[in-house]
């Protein structure tokens, strides 16, 4: 099993959706997490089941039956997770995009 690294933003991303949720639903932003944190579980064990993006070292995962994409990259060594973003956020601006630079990252 590959190790996870949580950039920065991806840590933002995922504050920023809970803190969202939980403010209408302690409950739902619970579930919301733990299904977010179930698939990147499963990403560290089978890294290459997402789909491919423009960017050829980036996938993204669906966390389905939530509208959100888990954005990745899959080392030898890790899964760094670069971006969780609402599904439907302008796609332009997500990891895997053709203008895209990553930043900052976090251990987890």
């Amino acid at each position: 099993m590959r190790r996870l690294r949580y950039t920065l933003p991806a840590l933002a991303d995922l504050e920023s959706i809970l803190d969202t949720i939980a403010a209408r639903s302690p409950q739902g932003a619970r579930r919301v997490q733990a299904r977010i944190q179930g698939v990147i579980d499963l990403l560290a064990q089978h890294p290459f089941i997402g789909t491919r993006t423009n960017d050829p070292a980036i996938r993204r995962m669906t966390t389905a039956p939530y509208p959100y994409l888990i954005f990745y990259e899959a080392t030898d060594s890790e899964v760094i997770i670069h971006a969780v973003r609402h599904a439907a956020r302008d796609p332009a601006g997500m990891p895997g995009a053709s203008d895209q630079s990553s930043s900052g990252s976090a251990e987890a």
